[in-house]
Parts: C-alpha cells; structure tokens; sequence
C-alpha cells in the first residue's frame, strides 16, 4: 500500500480529452435538419416561380388550375417549415415528411398537368432522394411505396378508357406497349434510386462506426499513455531505501519505501515478535514541527481504523505522541490497483465492474456509518487484493490520509483530493458528506466503462472548472454501452449532492438495469434533470 499526496502531480501531461462523436447513426439523423431546410428552400422557390409563369404556360385549362392549386399549399407549407426549423429542431423529421408529403401531391398534379410521359415525370426520383435521406425507414418505405403507387395510379386514371390525355405533352403517339415499357422504366427507376440510397446510407453509417472505433481507440491509448505518465512521474518520487529503513517504529522494523506524498512515506515493515508482514505510515520530518498537522495524522489513523469492514485497509496500529514517531501501521496488502488495472484492460468487464462498485460501495457504507469521509477515492486507492481462498480476490478502499468527519469544516481551509475524480462541493471547499465520495465512486466507474476519465485537463483550475461546471463527453459516444448507461452515469455525476445516488448499492443496481437496456422511469426522469441543467459536453475539449 502506498501513501499520496493531497493533489496529483501537477505540470504532468493529464488524460486526453475525449471526443462526443455520438453513434454513427446519430450523426446521420443529425443531418437531417440541414436536409429538410435545403429541400424546404428549393421547394419554395419552385413552387413560387412555376407558380408565376404557369398562366403563360398554356395547356389544358382545368389541369392548369390544378396544377396552380396544388403549388400553394406546398409554397406555404415550405416556408411554414423554414420557420419551424429556426427552433424546433427536435420535430424535424415530422415536420419534413408532412412537407414532403404536400410537395408530392403537387408533383403528381403538375405530372398531370405536363404529361404522364413527360420529362416532368424527372421530378420524382428527386422527391424519393429526399424521402430516402430523412434516416426514419418508415418513412423511406412510405415514401418510396408512395411515390411509386401514386404514378402508377395517375397513369392509369389517365389512359383509362375513353378518356382525353390532357398533358402538354401527350402519349398519344406511343403503342400500348411503348407505354407499358416507360411506365416500367420508371418504376425501375424509382425502386433503384430507394435500393440506392439505402446502401448508400447503410455505408456512411457504416463508414462512421468504424471511424467512431478508431477514434475511440486514439482516445483511450492517450489515456493510458497519460496514466502511465503521471505514474512514471510519481515512481521516480519512491526510492527504494528510505530515510527510515533498517530502523524501528514501535515494534515494527521498517524495510523499503514502497510510498510517498506530500504528508509522508509508506515503508514495508515486519512485526518484531509476529514476524507479520504491514505496511508503516509515517510524516515527513519537517512536519513532525507542526503540532497540528500531527495531530491530524493521528486523527484521521482513528478514523480510518473505525470504519470496520474487510473491504477497507485494516489498520493494526497507531502509535501516538508517546512514540519515537507517529506513525500507522496497516495491513500489508499484495496484489494491483485499479491504475494498474486499467492500463492492463482499458475498459472493465460489466461483471468486474458492477463486483468493484459492490465491494467498494460497502467500503463507503462502513465509513458513513462510523462518520468517515474518505475524500481521495480514485483508481490508485481503490485495491484488488489477493486473498487466501478468493481467486478473484477483494476490493479494498485505501489510504484515508484526507478523510475527515462528515459535516465537519473544510481542513484549514485547503482544498484536499485528487481533481479529476473530486466532487464539485469538494472542489468549491464546501461542506463535504457521504455523497462526496459516491461522485467520485461514479466517475470511478465512467473511467472503466469507457476508458477515459470523466474530467481532464492542462492545469488543475481547467479541471476544477470541468468538475463544477461541467460534465464529461456522453459514456456511449466513447464506448459500446446502451443509452441507458448514459442516464445512469449523469446521476452519478450530478453537481448536487441531492441529485445522486443515496448509496453505491443504488448505483451498482442501476448500471446492472442500464447494461440491459432498463431502467426505471423515475430514474430516467431524474437523469434528464440533471441533464437538462448540465448537458454531455460535444465539443473536442
């Protein structure tokens, strides 16, 4: 076990910041309303020009008219949607199909009007590309069966028995089956153009997941490299043989430094009498000065010791002001932390992780319950440890060197932690309570599900500004999960307390609902409410 600092290592490069790319389907239907706007726009300024030469036009007067009544509807309703999308963005595909749906009709009476063999006939491949586009596929099929079916239709009101062609161009020169074979070919041709912007769509869509996976991939292969920076940094700090090794605290004989921070080392010891193996904490020297600051180490050791659970560092020993040294003597843990971890697997697996947040939340509960705050919970001091006769050993919460009392003031003023997994109320030096740590345990669990941390950045106040005013990029837009995870982890992360989980048990059951697509309507409801005040950020940093 190993003993840190107040705050990580500054000037060391932070984990990349992560792009919201959203799903690849996601960026398709995001185009939908710059393509209902460019089709509202030349629908509009069609309809308004034909409309003004049609008098001059000629033709059969009753189709004419027709024509011309069916142009205003679809000016008015092109415009009406140029309107509608200055602000309703949400309704766009609803408001392009009733538009769609209006302009068709009026093509179908100005086929009428030119010619059911006519190259007006043009005109609805056009239409159908649009329909094609708006990425709803009931509303491609609609529109293809639609568009297809009312051709037909009017050719065959048209040529019906007995009845005069009324086009301007007419099909009185073609045989009937010259007139079966043009009317194929454009069915031919409608089908084709719908078969054609299905593939088309299904590549782009395809294309996009596969650069959403590259690019995924950039991000969290920057992540890591940044952990492994900031480690390699924090390595350099430890050397093997301390100022204290080869001596004795207690009855503790103390060996290598396997720890540092800025309140003081860690070393491996041995009991003199047991032969037991521990981990000894002891303050730098030149804080063995100040009264006060030993007096809060001794503190915050009785702290830790009353949080009883095996889920939490055993703390064995403490000796006090009578002692050589002030020093804590904890239970000598063998195994990897959850740094250590995720450089090895990016990403948890789901059954991993929902373990992880299950054993660490009853860590928290055991804290709560004694009054305790943790206030550093991060993947360096959250412990797989091996366990006789566990295989897939045990969780442990470590190092409650910052904890404090819940309720109990800001520590002189100082704002202790580690920023990218610090709650907003820990980073505003407020009033701290057990829902602190949950945040952290929250942005614990948005580090292993997408392989990016939640929060990032040049310098400690960027990311003190992201942990208060901000949130991270969507979990989906970074990671295969369902969108569900996303609402599960926005409650995880809610800038006030009262908008958490009330314990990690609550959390844990969520996520379990959330990777099977499920959860409750009033969990949604609370999530879309911290969203709606804080949204996932989409920029690039």
């Amino acid at each position: 076990m190993s003993d840190r600092g107040d705050l990580d290592t500054p000037g060391v490069a932070p984990e990349a910041p992560a792009l919201d790319l959203g799903s690849a389907s996601d960026l398709v239907r995001g185009e939908v309303v710059s393509r209902a706007r460019m089709f509202a726009v030349l629908a509009l300024v069609l309809s308004v020009n034909v409309f003004l030469v049609l008098p001059f036009v000629g033709g059969d007067a009753y189709a004419r008219r027709l024509f011309a009544l069916a142009l205003v509807p679809a000016g008015l309703t092109s415009a009406w949607l140029l309107w509608e999308l200055r602000k309703n963005h949400a309704q766009a595909v609803g408001l392009a199909l009733v538009v769609g749906c209006v302009c068709l009709v009026a093509a179908l009476a100005g086929i009428h009007y030119f010619g059911v063999f006519s190259p007006a006939v043009t005109v609805l491949p056009v239409g159908l590309f649009f329909f094609g586009l708006i990425g709803d596929v009931r509303a491609e099929l609609g529109g293809y069966l639609g568009t297809s079916s009312s051709y037909f239709g009017l050719v065959v009101f048209t040529l019906r028995a007995g009845r005069r062609d009324p086009g301007i161009i007419t099909g009185y020169a073609l045989t009937p089956a010259q007139e079966l074979v043009f009317v194929a070919l454009v069915e031919i041709t409608l089908l084709l153009t719908f078969m054609s912007i299905r593939t088309a769509r299904s590549s782009t869509i395809l294309a996009l997941a596969r650069h959403d996976r590259i690019v995924r991939g950039m991000a969290q292969r920057d992540a890591l490299l940044a952990e492994v920076r900031k480690d390699l940094a924090r390595a350099l700090d430890v050397a093997g043989v301390g100022r204290f090794s080869d001596t004795s605290v207690g009855r503790y004989h103390l060996g290598n430094v396997i720890g540092r921070g800025a309140m003081g080392e860690v070393y491996e010891a041995i009991h003199e009498d047991t032969r037991a193996e521990a981990a000894v904490k002891l303050l730098h020297t030149h804080t063995l000065r100040d009264p006060g600051t030993v007096e809060r180490f001794l503190r915050e050791a009785k702290m830790a010791a009353s949080v009883d659970t095996p889920h939490a560092v055993r703390i064995l020993e403490v000796g006090g002001f009578d002692a050589d040294l002030p020093y804590i003597a904890m239970e000598r843990l063998r195994g990897e932390d959850l740094a250590e971890r995720l450089r090895q697997t990016p990403r948890l697996p789901w059954i991993e992780l929902l373990r992880l947040l299950r054993e660490v939340g009853d860590g928290l509960r055991a804290a709560r319950e004694a009054g305790v705050v943790h206030r550093d919970l991060k993947p360096r001091n959250v412990f797989l440890a091996e366990v006789e006769g566990q295989p897939e050993g045990r969780w442990k919460i470590l190092d409650f060197g910052v904890s404090k009392h819940a309720g109990s003031e800001v520590t002189q003023g100082r704002i202790v932690g580690t920023p990218e997994y610090m709650a907003p109320e820990q980073a505003a030096g407020e009033k701290v309570s057990h829902r602190t740590d949950l945040f952290s345990l929250g942005a614990i669990a948005y580090r292993a599900l997408t392989g990016a941390a939640a929060f990032s950045g040049d310098h400690i106040a960027e990311i003190f500004y992201q942990v208060t005013h901000a949130m991270p990029a969507r979990p989906s837009s970074l990671a295969d999960v369902p969108p569900e995870v996303d609402l599960v982890l926005a409650v995880a992360l809610a800038k006030d307390p009262a908008g958490r989980f009330e314990n990690a048990v609550e959390l844990a059951d969520a996520l379990e609902a959330a990777s099977k697509g499920s959860i409750s309507a009033e969990l949604r409801a609370r999530a879309e409410a911290v969203l709606a005040g804080h949204p996932w950020r989409t920029d690039a940093g």
